[in-house]
């Protein structure tokens, strides 16, 4: 009989979780205007007001450009711990480090060589008269 005290209280947690949602949403939906404004539905961005359409293409370098930063910024995010117990570790944790860098700048010079570093190019790839 104890052990289905135990799942008992699971059932109660989670009925009370389930009516704690339903209520919040009953109650929020009271609240909340029925009619919005003009502007609820104009885009927004850091309290400029919009100018032009917001359905433009971005030119595909923005996202390489975040990618890179991205996959480096978190490779270098996993270089503080290894660096914090760097000589705890030894000779085989400086040996791993080396590799990982190795890597990193390999990285580096493939994306280097391919010119995505690059935030505007002279011609575009493809285009070669």
């Amino acid at each position: 009989m104890p052990m289905m005290l135990q799942f008992a209280n699971v059932l109660v947690f989670l009925v009370v979780g389930i009516l704690f949602l339903l209520i919040s949403l009953a109650l929020s939906s009271l609240v909340r205007p029925f009619k919005y404004s003009a502007e609820k539905y104009t885009s927004y961005e850091c309290g400029e007001n919009p100018v032009g359409s917001p359905w433009i293409q971005f030119n595909i370098r923005f996202y390489v450009f975040a990618l890179i930063f991205i996959i480096f910024d978190v490779e270098v995010a996993f270089l503080v711990p290894w660096a914090v117990v760097f000589k705890k570790l030894g000779m085989f944790a400086f040996v791993e480090g080396l590799i990982f860098i190795a890597i990193l700048a390999v990285g580096l010079a493939y994306v280097w060589a391919k010119g995505d570093l690059q935030w505007v190019r002279s011609e575009e790839r493809g285009n070669v008269e």
